[in-house]
């Protein structure tokens, strides 16, 4: 069986399907490393879900999916940007979505944290203190449904911060409230361009000062930070600065295979790191692993088990496909994500919250086809090449 590929001038080309991967689901927990994979939302195919409309989810294909997330034992780090916050998920869907996913994780027994920010508030421009109340009043929804909270970067704060010393203040008074252990999430304007600056500078180095400043000042409640600003040496240089205890969750989705390997792969390619630091790798929080869930399951595990050569060849190929996923304008890599969810059947029809799914082009589509075959991430082959096959035809494209 072919896949039809289709390039930017309308060509289309032929190539040979690859067999299914033939991954087995753990049967005991992953030891070495600590993973989430930040999960998307599945819509309701017939509802509103156009742009500005709230979202109309379809809670049985969202909750399945984070259920076979578990199964492959990764925790679901949820209603985090990969579920469009600020780009389709409106404040009461967020707030159903923790309250549910929570939930699920207790009857599965998985691990969950959500993201806690301050976009309830309908204001573009508000006080320090209002930041500050926002934020509260999400990381106590989180803590009385017993997820971890994961306290994202907020626009608001971004907007109303006059410095670093704006931001040593607001993540003072909010993570003193905090009950639970709690992940700092420093999201880079790759991302979402209105976080530019975070911290107090456009300097990765200065703010990494003030992160750094506020995780020591609160190391008793800060479980862990993300990193995501797609720079690799920029995350292994804060990583050997943490204080014992708190763990660097990479967010990179362009370097993840070396950042996760770290020392226990070291034929894989990964930035400069101290050899005298006892900070020998990241663990994981991405929205790439909600993409390729079986794929780097079977590759920690094979961490686990000591052999760094199978980590290498699983997950290495990921990293392209991931790439394309998160190619610039990067903050629409969700509609990679739930395209790549649709072609593995884990939603019945390629939509998304807030008309999304527009977001990219059929080549780039395409490309993420061509891509994830390559990597062996299309968890049925028949069926997602079917599927390809009918959205070609259903553009005009003879496949």
């Amino acid at each position: 069986m072919t896949l039809t590929l289709l390039s930017d001038d309308g060509r289309t080309t032929r190539v040979p399907l690859a067999e299914g991967a033939t991954f087995a689901a753990p049967t005991e927990p992953l030891r070495t490393r600590v993973a989430y994979a930040a999960a998307h939302v599945v819509p309701l195919a017939w509802a509103d879900n156009t742009p500005g409309r709230p979202a109309a989810i379809d809670w049985d294909a969202t909750l399945d999916f984070r259920r076979s997330v578990y199964s492959w034992g990764l925790g679901v780090a949820d209603a985090m940007d990969t579920a469009q916050r600020n780009m389709g998920l409106d404040a009461a869907a967020t707030r159903e979505l923790i309250i549910r996913s929570a939930r699920v994780a207790r009857e599965e027994g998985g691990s969950v944290v959500v993201g806690v920010n301050t976009d309830h508030v309908d204001d573009e421009l508000i006080t320090l203190a209002q930041v500050v109340d926002a934020y509260k009043e999400q990381l106590h929804v989180a803590e009385e449904h017993g997820a971890g909270p994961v306290l994202m970067a907020s626009r608001h704060l971004a907007r109303a911060a006059g410095g670093a010393d704006d931001y040593r203040r607001v993540y003072r008074e909010v993570l003193a409230s905090a009950t639970v252990p709690v992940v700092l999430h420093w999201l880079g304007p790759a991302f979402d361009p209105t976080l530019r600056g975070y911290f107090g500078s456009d300097d990765w180095r200065l703010a990494a000062d003030v992160l750094v400043e506020v995780i020591e000042e609160n190391r008793e409640v800060v479980a862990g930070v993300k990193m995501s600003l797609l720079d690799a040496d920029a995350e292994v240089s804060v990583r050997e600065r943490l204080p014992d205890g708190v763990r660097m969750f990479t967010g990179d989705d362009f370097n993840y295979v070396g950042l996760i390997g770290g020392a226990d792969a070291p034929d894989v390619p990964q930035p400069e790191r101290d050899p005298r630091s006892s900070r020998t790798h990241s663990d994981a929080l991405l929205g790439a692993f909600a993409a390729i869930t079986p794929v780097a399951s079977a590759a920690i595990r094979a961490l686990d088990e000591g052999d760094p050569a199978t980590y290498a060849r699983l997950l290495g190929p990921t990293e392209a496909l991931s790439r394309h996923i998160f190619a610039a304008p990067t903050y629409f890599y969700k509609t990679g994500v739930a395209f790549l969810a649709w072609l593995n059947g884990h939603q019945p029809a390629f939509q998304m919250v807030g008309g999304l799914h527009s977001a990219r082009s059929l080549p780039h589509l395409s490309r993420i086809v061509e891509l994830a075959n390559e990597a062996r991430a299309l968890e049925n082959p028949d069926l997602a090449a079917a599927r390809w096959r009918d959205l070609l035809t259903l553009n005009g494209v003879d496949a």
